[in-house]
């Protein structure tokens, strides 16, 4: 089979490589993991196995909603990266970050503390840091080549999708879908989706189409039912041990980042294999057997 060193390069992220394979793409999720925008120089094992395993679920769960891009986990993808790899379509991808917030917190939490507002949307005076709002927000934000995106109203939605009114009202409506449909399984799961962000695009028929990686602990926020209690923060199934970790230290947040103790590493690892046991109901070796038959 062909290996991972033999295909072109299309882009490296953080965390992602996406690679060219003619026709489609290679997504590879790899193990790193950075916190204040700076990626450290040790990894979170498993880590990329756990992104692509539950966006898999996700994916072949949220069809009904939206089309999306995944093709397969294992025809066409090299040994060496088989478990945190997928063959995808390629899609025209929307300038908009989709971002739906079922519940208050980070930087909504900030919004609403300032203005009252979260992305200019009013809401109820009284709300607490963690509480679950009153019906789910679609707060959408640009996509920032460097640096931070930034949130946006409906209507600069609209803006940047070329002023195609209609689009970004089935962008809006199936973001709160999406969001709605999962919140309702993990829940179930014992665990609650504060909020989430995604992305479509739009594939060779100019079909909407949910694309790169969905519902994981890099791209939501999923705390456990059990503990929860609004009017402060709550633990996460994500790399928050990591930050906690991070902020204790005197490092300056600049590049290069230190390297991560091996508890907190290994802390980190048990919350993200956690996090995709509970959700899918099935231990994460079924998925290491499904990639490597």
């Amino acid at each position: 089979m062909t290996s991972l060193s033999d295909l072109p390069l299309v882009a490296r992220g953080k965390v992602r490589e996406i690679y060219d394979l003619g026709d489609t793409l290679l997504l590879v999720a790899s193990d790193r993991i950075s916190t204040y925008d700076v990626v450290h120089p040790n990894t979170i094992p498993d880590k990329g196995k756990v992104l692509t395993a539950l966006s898999v679920f996700w994916f072949e769960r949220l069809g009904a909603i939206v089309p999306n891009h995944y093709i397969s986990a294992t025809d066409g993808v090299p040994d060496d990266v088989r478990g945190r790899a997928l063959v995808v379509r390629k899609l025209a991808m929307l300038p908009v970050e989709c971002v739906v917030r079922g519940y208050i917190t980070g930087s909504g939490w900030k919004d609403y503390l300032a203005t009252g507002k979260v992305s200019g949307l009013d809401l109820p005076a009284g709300l607490q840091e963690s509480e679950q709002l009153p019906q789910p927000l679609y707060t959408p934000s640009t996509k920032a080549e460097v640096g931070h995106d930034e949130a946006i109203d409906f209507e600069q939605t609209v803006a940047l999708l070329d002023g195609d009114r209609a689009l970004a009202e089935r962008v809006r409506d199936v973001s709160i879908e999406v969001y709605v449909r999962a919140a309702e399984h993990a829940r179930e799961r014992g665990v609650i989706l504060a909020d989430t962000k995604f992305e479509l695009g739009r594939d060779a028929a100019g079909e909407l189409t949910l694309g790169d990686e969905v519902l994981t602990p890099d791209s939501s926020r999923f705390w456990p039912v059990a503990g929860y209690e609004p009017g402060h923060g709550q633990p996460s199934f994500d790399k928050q041990i990591v930050r906690d970790w991070a902020s204790s230290t005197d490092w300056d947040k600049s590049y290069p980042a230190p390297e991560i103790p091996a508890e907190v590493v290994d802390k980190t690892r048990a919350r993200y294999l956690e996090a995709y046991e509970l959700i899918t109901g099935e231990p994460f070796d079924a998925w290491l057997e499904r990639t490597n038959p």
